[in-house]
């Protein structure tokens, strides 16, 4: 059975209701996106199924993004929960038919507490479109799923249009990596932004002389671990020995390598960066001069540190 036919034919529907997504965009996304930047208070979610499982992962983006955002389970909200929203809250409601009981029986308690109420929806002349105050319409011709009964497309999209208006809201905000990254700062994104050289640098540096020997510089490189030497003399950087300064004094010399250097050898003037820089300033200037490790100095200039880059 070929079932690349099956995968095919879903992903063709897929780009065909995203097309039509955007084709149904208007005027009203841009009031959605207006009253949430509005929003004095947090964006709530709410929706029932797999349209509360896609309202999860908008406000988990929305979080991470610079939106105050949480997930309202509907049945709950009746049992205590509506206690969590404040009349400052911006609340988007999803359900596909509009019509989804648990859902709109949140409608008349959102419009007592004064809420705003965007609804995303696949029909816009239903209970949940006529009583919200922007409606974004997230309509398909229908669904993947070989009877048109398993959400599917339309999951897909409604969670790109979630999507649509957490990169609006980016934009809108200018909102940086480096905001971002203060809210991951556990991931590795965080780490290289939050992080500076001087936290991560290894201090144990593996130094030789400038007359050192082949030999000599060699042991001092494959001791420290970090495939370079660094050339000092009375706590002055003379340069640094690479694995690739190696190769190509092997290359050039041959046998005759062993009677070379340090100082004979070694790359002059290496580049080098503040220990108090962030880290991913230090990669990006790594990657940017094709090396792999970069030379620390404090703010007197004297060497302090080597940062690795792991390419």
């Amino acid at each position: 059975m070929n079932y690349l036919a099956y995968a095919n034919e879903t992903l063709s529907l897929y780009s065909l209701a995203i097309n039509r997504l955007n084709q149904n965009l208007s005027e009203s996304f841009n009031q959605a996106v207006d009253m949430i930047l509005a929003c004095e208070g947090r964006i709530v979610v709410a929706g029932i199924g797999k349209s509360g499982l896609v309202g999860k992962k908008m406000v988990a983006t929305f979080a991470s993004t610079g939106t105050p955002s949480f997930f309202l389970h509907p049945t709950e909200a009746f049992h205590g929960d509506l206690g969590m929203l404040k009349p400052i809250d911006v609340v988007i409601l999803i359900s596909y038919s509009g019509e989804t009981d648990d859902v709109n029986k949140l409608i008349p308690s959102l419009k007592n507490f004064g809420n705003t109420i965007i609804a995303m929806t696949g029909n816009p002349h239903s209970t949940l479109g006529r009583h919200a105050d922007v409606v974004l319409d997230i309509s398909i011709e229908r669904e993947a799923c070989p009877n048109n009964l398993a959400p599917t497309t339309s999951s897909l999209v409604t969670m790109a249009l979630g999507d649509t208006l957490a990169i609006a809201l980016i934009k809108a905000r200018d909102f940086k990596a480096e905001d971002f990254a203060r809210f991951h700062p556990g991931g590795s994104l965080g780490r290289k932004l939050l992080c500076r050289v001087k936290d991560v640098m290894q201090r144990k540096l593996p130094i030789t002389s400038p007359d050192s020997y082949f030999s000599d510089y060699l042991t001092v490189m494959n001791d420290g671990r970090m495939g370079v030497a660094i050339v000092m003399e009375n706590n002055q950087l003379l340069g640094i020995i690479t694995d690739g300064d190696i190769r190509r004094t092997l290359a050039k010399f041959g046998a005759d390598s062993l009677n070379k250097t340090a100082a004979e050898i070694m790359t002059r003037q290496p580049k080098t960066i503040l220990d108090t820089t962030f880290l991913a300033h230090a990669e990006s200037l790594m990657k940017e001069k094709h090396i792999h490790s970069l030379i620390a100095v404090d703010e007197q200039g004297n060497v302090s540190g080597i940062v690795e880059f792991a390419s």
